[in-house]
């Protein structure tokens, strides 16, 4: 136990400061999304001795599984060398509380293969160079013999293999890399290895009740749901599949408390049945649950359309942080922790539901009401929310860093895009929506917008205040961005405006410090004084940095406020927007890098998750390293319909396998490193649901520009254009 404590010193630390939030198993490997090479795995060899490999990676066996649908194949032969096979922890965002561990465990399918054949393993901690993954720098265990750890528990040929972690001792770090080798003895074997974790094997407790399920068909796939409070003490839910009702394949596992599997069969016109059993944290499982049968069919564009807003928009309905009803940063990850930006965008995505049928007007009031009652009482910094809030608490989450403790202007403008357009949206006479309007016209009025003017000069707003470091965070709002909302809505504000006049003295200006500043991060000249005018792919771009930028710029200021009504002395935003969307689109059709996958129907670079973590990726050649997200493409529909329509059409039915889950479209895909995202983020879920009913009905345009503050704003910077055309 003292071993295992120094081991997880990082992670008590965490849980000392919150009992509240989701423990995790500290797992390896559990499930690839993709067959081929697993990209969280190295393998290397010398001499005489070899272990197959694809590109240097472990292959994903789909013939050979202990929890479905895959495991890791070791096919390998030990000569006069030596090989290695690393396979790496994945650090999802948000994933940072573990239970405690004790044991390094794995399911192994052995077949004939001889104890002495078995591999040695050992942990490691590992020190990358965060954008290339190259090595600084690690530490090792000593080897353990796998074959010294068979304890005949067996099922359908799999054993569980459990190895006290005090017997890698002194390893006191929190390894980040299991690692195989060869075994002193010459041979050839095949092994396969599935489960591989860090856990505590708890004493034998009797497997919960399964609770009952439902299943609802689409095209292409088929959602499983179950009442995820009635699972207690579950490792996993176990789905099983029957294409003729008779015999039951297991299709695949899901953590309890989603309350709901997606299980993506590839094909229309089809009858299954489901049934689904609990697996405890021995693995024994529960009795089958009820079963279940549907039929998948064709979809037309337009129930496409709705299939994909549902989807999206469940995020932000089922997935809400409990205390709050508001958006989480991204599932999986903490469940307590609020993303403000992300949740003025789920705001709006409610309201899309709300009038598609997903959830009654009532409902969706009783939710707007939470979420105003909570925001009353959360931690604000001179009316300004922190990018992130702790849900039970309302108190400001630093999550990335004691600095980040204060007001966050940017998340703020987001946030307040969504609830200026649900005041819109409740317009009821009722007591509840009456009340809805009144929180949110108390919110907006106690923003303190000038405040963030820094310097007092009346040109650029400051992104971030810090209540006990002051503007340690000393960074200026510059366009182009994604920030254009922010300081429409300080120059919108009834109660604590800045000037018109910094609409061109700080978003759009063109000193020396603003033009210095688009130089940095775009890397060149192009767009440095606000104005562009070049041509990229044929198209020219008026307004915007290097050839646009990330989509995600034609997104966010855009998921309320009508680009169609945004102009300035220099362009009509939705024109502007509309050639970045072409731009991108262009880009990846060419697909000069010659990536997998990328082509017309496959394309939308933007920020987003990615196999080295979350980056902004644009459609240029130094800032396109192969990640591809499906909101730049999707929530790009009101600029360019056709194009957004067959990616989405080519991201379902030909990459949906991988790339759709239980929220819509997963965060991201990399083909060329064959990697997919595991989690869905708030910021890019919303838009996708948002920006389809912009294209399709113009609702959340329509509902935003009906304040009008913001009507009132957009003619004096206007009325300011014409003034400042005529003055050049």
């Amino acid at each position: 136990m003292k071993y295992s404590i120094t081991l997880l010193l990082i992670t008590l630390f965490y849980l000392s400061l919150t009992g509240q939030e989701r423990q995790y198993d500290y797992t390896f490997f559990e499930n690839s999304s993709l067959s081929g090479p697993y990209f969280f795995s190295h393998v290397s060899y010398e001499k005489g001795s070899y272990i197959r490999n694809i590109r240097h990676k472990l292959p994903v066996s789909e013939t050979h599984c202990f929890t479905p649908p895959n495991s890791l194949e070791l096919n390998y032969s030990n000569g006069n060398g030596s090989w290695e096979a690393a396979v790496e922890f994945e650090q999802l965002r948000g994933q940072d509380y573990f239970k405690e561990a004790t044991y390094l465990t794995f399911w192994l399918f052995t077949g004939d293969t001889s104890n002495e054949l078995l591999p040695q393993v050992q942990l490691c901690y590992q020190e990358k160079e965060r954008r290339t993954g190259a090595l600084h720098s690690e530490i090792r265990s000593a080897k353990v013999a796998i074959g010294n750890y068979l304890n005949g528990e067996d099922k359908a040929g799999w054993t569980w293999v459990k190895i006290p972690l005090s017997a890698f001792a002194p390893f006191k770090q929190l390894p980040n890399s299991i690692i195989f080798s060869n075994s002193t003895q010459q041979g050839q074997a095949l092994i396969f290895i599935d489960q591989l974790e860090l856990i505590t094997p708890v004493q034998a407790n009797k497997v919960a009740k399964t609770p009952e399920m439902t299943a609802k068909a689409f095209e292409r796939h088929v959602d499983i749901h179950w009442d995820a409070s009635a699972v207690v003490g579950a490792k996993y839910v176990k789905v099983y599949r029957s294409d003729d009702n008779l015999g039951f394949k297991p299709v695949g596992i899901q953590a309890p408390w989603y309350g709901i599997y997606t299980d993506f069969t590839g094909e229309s016109g089809k009858t299954y049945a489901y049934k689904m059993t609990l697996l405890d944290d021995n693995y024994q499982e529960s009795d089958f649950s009820n079963t279940v049968n549907v039929s998948t069919r064709s979809f037309s564009d337009e129930e496409l359309l709705d299939m994909v807003q549902e989807a999206s928009f469940r995020y932000y309905w089922k997935g809400a942080e409990a205390n709050s009803g508001l958006a989480l940063e991204n599932i999986p990850g903490r469940k307590d922790m609020i993303a403000t930006g992300a949740s003025g965008f789920g705001i709006m995505a409610i309201i899309v539901g709300t009038e598609r049928g997903f959830i009654s007007r009532e409902q969706a009031a009783e939710r707007l009401l939470k979420i105003c009652h909570f925001l009353k009482g959360c931690d604000t910094f001179h009316g300004a929310v922190s990018h992130f809030i702790d849900g039970p608490s309302g108190k400001a989450e630093p999550f990335f860093g004691e600095r980040d403790n204060g007001g966050d202007l940017v998340e703020t403008s987001f946030l307040f895009q969504g609830l200026l357009t649900a005041r819109s949206y409740f317009d009821e006479k009722n007591t509840r929506e009456k009340e809805i309007r009144k929180i949110i016209t108390q919110l907006w009025e106690a923003v303190e917008w000038d405040w963030y003017d820094q310097h007092k000069k009346g040109d650029f707003l400051t992104w971030h205040w810090s209540p006990d470091k002051g503007w340690l965070i000393d960074h200026q709002l510059i366009g182009w961005n994604e920030t254009l909302i922010t300081y429409l809505l300080a120059i919108a504000s009834p109660t604590h405006p800045v000037p018109a006049s910094m609409y061109y003295k700080g978003w759009a200006s063109q000193s020396q410090k603003a033009a210095e500043y688009r130089k940095d991060w775009g890397q060149t000249d192009d767009g440095a004084n606000y104005t562009n005018g070049h041509y990229y792919h044929g198209i020219q771009l008026p307004v915007g940095v290097s050839n646009g930028g990330p989509l995600f710029f034609i997104h966010y200021s855009f998921l309320g406020l009508n680009p169609h009504f945004v102009d300035d002395c220099y362009t009509n935003y939705f024109e502007n927007n509309r050639n970045i969307a072409l731009i991108n689109w262009r880009y990846c059709s060419e697909n000069p890098k010659n990536h997998r996958g990328f082509g017309p129907d496959f394309w939308g670079l933007t920020a987003s998750d990615g196999p080295w973590g979350y980056r902004a990726i644009e459609p240029n050649i130094e800032n396109d390293n192969g990640t591809l997200a499906p909101t730049g493409a999707l929530a790009s529909f009101p600029y360019t319909p056709e194009q957004s329509m067959a990616a989405l059409k080519n991201m379902y039915r030909e990459h949906g396998r991988y790339l759709w889950g239980e929220y819509g479209f997963k965060d991201a895909v990399n083909l060329q490193e064959n990697w997919c995202a595991k989690i869905y983020m708030g910021l890019n879920q919303a838009p996708v649901a948002v920006m389809i009913e912009n294209y399709r009905s113009g609702l959340l345009w329509n509902l935003f520009m009906k304040n009008e503050e913001i009507t009132n704003a957009l003619y004096k910077i206007k009325k300011l254009s014409h003034e400042h055309t005529i003055a050049e």
